[in-house]
């Protein structure tokens, strides 16, 4: 944001791994308001509708989610509230007031079974309650304003919340050997990185309303990796600040059966976002090691 007049910008989920980001990395001019739950739910369209009018948003961006994977197999109508209906209430609304609608959406839209990486026209098929719930969402964001992004991602993790760095690193305090399956493939992203992209194509559609690209794109940190080459890596990061490094023991998803089938391919191709938009995403190592070094402190070497 390069103007010297200060934009409102609308976010949901702000407690979330990404849009605590969001908030954190707001460039001066953007006034980033983050209504919490009580204020915001967005399974009540009126209170939407009452949020949405409060002021003159120059652009919404919709972290909030129902993210339970397993719990939504068993709590659908709660899913489906959250990740479909809401969405709906929100892009027609939006749309009525002509403010472009930026979505955070997932990998789940996809069964995992292709050979290669997704691209965006792929057929989805969501393999759960889940997945389901977000790919209704798209189709509500896609349909109801046509000044939408939507950004799928997959695997987020952050130095925030509950993802699995922050499952490993606890995991590794008492035991000293952890089961991880490595037979799903994906690319491990950071919240960090997530956000500056929601904030770049934020930023694009509030300065060009009618040149910034709209549509469907994915971002994910650059490479793959399975949660057991993430899990090494994580300790091995650990273990070189001073930290435990349990073992770690490959296995298989039907070893580790969950309520939620996951996608065996997660792996996201990120060109159209390139293209359109200009982003070319750093090494998820790379991102990986940041968020490690953000929440172990390096330990001070004996006799130092």
């Amino acid at each position: 944001m390069t103007s010297d007049v200060t934009t409102d910008v609308l976010l949901t989920g702000g407690s979330g791994q990404v849009g605590h980001e969001v908030m954190r990395q707001a460039p001066a001019g953007m006034n980033v308001v983050a209504p919490g739950r009580a204020e915001l739910d967005l399974s009540d369209s009126d209170a939407i509708l009452a949020m949405v009018a409060s002021r003159p948003w120059a652009a919404v961006i919709n972290c909030a989610a129902y993210t339970a994977v397993d719990r939504a197999e068993s709590e659908a109508v709660e899913a489906w509230r959250a990740n479909a209906l809401g969405p709906a209430t929100l892009a027609q609304v939006t749309a009525a007031a002509q403010i472009p609608l930026i979505h955070v959406s997932t990998d789940y839209v996809f069964d995992g079974s292709k050979a290669g990486y997704y691209a965006e026209g792929d057929p989805v098929a969501p393999l759960g309650v889940y997945g389901a719930s977000k790919e209704a969402g798209e189709q509500a964001v896609r349909t109801g304003n046509p000044r939408h992004v939507i950004l799928r991602t997959a695997w987020v993790v952050s130095p925030h919340g509950s993802n699995f760095i922050k499952t490993m690193l606890r995991l590794a305090e008492t035991r000293p050997e952890i089961r991880v399956v490595d037979d799903q493939r994906g690319c491990p992203t950071s919240a960090i990185d997530i956000a500056a992209v929601l904030l770049h194509i934020a930023g694009r559609m509030i300065a060009a309303p009618q040149a910034a690209p709209s549509g469907t794109y994915h971002f994910v940190n650059g490479g793959e990796a399975t949660w057991y080459e993430l899990a090494r890596t994580v300790f091995d990061l650990a273990a070189a600040r001073g930290y435990p490094a349990p073992k770690v023991e490959a296995i298989t998803t039907a070893e580790y059966p969950t309520p939620a089938r996951r996608p065996a391919n997660s792996r996201l191709d990120v060109a159209k976002l390139r293209g359109d938009y200009g982003i070319t995403p750093r090494p998820w190592r790379a991102a990986v090691e940041d968020i490690v070094e953000a929440l172990l402190p390096a330990k001070q070497e004996q006799g130092s």
